[in-house]
């Protein structure tokens, strides 16, 4: 079996373009599933990895983002005596009253506008319940002014001023202070400021959210059913990372849906190109076929090396493709948020399971496209073969 199938792979090797052209079909196919499955695992990931585990958010009851939520400073202060929340080294709780808005800036490759995330919350507060963020240029914002900080992601893709410059929505004109990074999470998306002078500046009443650390991330249930069985308050608890996750679903599944729809379609011209390409082998070789069958090889081990010539012709494309899709990690790419009609920078992610699914989608299609030539191979008889020599 082992000298039948080096005799296979030097026949692949004696057909080098037909191999190439095959192979990079295969590749082409798997560059695309690879490709959109990274991008939907990088939406995840910059949505998921925003949040944290010890963190709760809450919002307002029947609100799918913040940007949707209203929360009366009544309430907001009732979610801050929560004996669940977490109280730091001055005695103070470890909550901060947010409010989100949305505000139109221009991009800078397309000149286009798009909306952007402007948060308002305490600049010690709110960085301390992210330690993800970070103050990477420039400084944080002071309480009671009209400075904001800037995330990463949305500087480098928006005509947002430098640091001492200034930009203008709501009522005023606010100051860049400084620029953050939250490592590729959602906040690299945001603009950060206080939060009494956005609402002032919007003429905002009310708070969008409170988010809270807890003492004890174990007890969310249990705290859960109390707040929502309080007549005092409208709000539903989130766990910070759920609650993000919940927002890259709906655009995450949309993503996987059409890129393994449109994968599928180009699987089978793949599927085909690999069939036509493993019958001209066997019309080639049919006198060869004949003297192996001459020699006592079985029907079935002809069967099976044919295949593995298949396989392996879909393996190597597969992990040129997957290779191929490897260098998009090294892409930001910058889409709407559906749940807060927002703009969300983030990169591919490839991930083990990912490329798993790319080899396995691979394999798959080697068997689809040798199967019937390979059987072809193995039903020929010894006689009729040898004849077209």
């Amino acid at each position: 079996m082992f000298s039948l199938t080096l005799y296979s792979y030097r026949n692949l090797w004696v057909r080098r373009l037909t191999t190439v052209l095959t192979a990079g079909g295969m590749g082409l196919v798997i560059f695309v599933f690879s490709a959109v499955l990274m991008l939907a695992e990088g939406l995840e990931k910059a949505l998921v990895s925003t949040g944290s585990k010890e963190n709760v958010v809450f919002i307002r009851r029947s609100s799918e983002a913040e940007v949707q939520s209203i929360l009366p400073r009544e309430q907001a202060a009732i979610i801050e005596t929560l004996p669940e929340i977490e109280v730091d080294g001055e005695g103070r709780k470890r909550a901060a009253r947010e409010t989100v808005v949305l505000i139109s800036l221009l991009k800078k490759d397309t000149g286009s506008l798009a909306n952007v995330t402007v948060r308002g919350g305490k600049p010690d507060m709110s960085l301390d319940l992210r330690p993800q963020v970070k103050v990477s240029a420039g400084r944080m914002y002071r309480p009671g002014t009209s400075e904001v900080v800037v995330g990463k992601s949305l500087a480098e893709r928006f005509s947002v001023s430098g640091l001492g410059q200034n930009l203008d929505f709501g009522s005023r004109t606010w100051t860049v202070v400084g620029i953050m990074d939250a490592g590729g999470t959602g906040f690299d998306s945001e603009i950060w400021c206080d939060a009494d002078i956005l609402m002032a500046a919007f003429r905002r009443p009310v708070y969008s959210s409170v988010i809270a650390k807890m003492r004890d991330s174990t007890n969310f249930t249990p705290m859960k059913d109390r707040v929502l069985a309080d007549p005092r308050l409208t709000v539903q608890p989130w766990r910070e990372r759920e609650y993000y996750a919940a927002q890259s679903e709906l655009m995450a599944r949309f993503i996987r849906i059409l890129g393994v729809t449109l994968t599928l379609i180009f699987s089978q011209g793949a599927i085909i190109g690999s069939m036509v390409t493993m019958y001209s082998a066997v019309a080639v070789r049919t006198a060869e076929i004949g003297t192996l069958r001459a020699l006592g090889f079985r029907r079935r081990t002809i069967l099976t090396a044919f295949l593995l010539e298949s396989v392996f012709l879909s393996l190597l494309g597969g992990l040129l493709g997957l290779f191929a899709a490897s260098f998009m990690s090294r892409f930001t790419v910058s889409t709407l948020n559906w749940q807060t009609f927002s703009e969300l920078s983030f990169r591919f992610a490839l991930t083990p399971a990912i490329a798993l699914n790319a080899i396995v989608f691979a394999v798959v299609m080697g068997l689809l496209g040798g199967a019937l030539p390979s059987v072809r191979a193995a039903r020929m008889e010894i006689v009729a073969a040898l004849r077209l020599q």
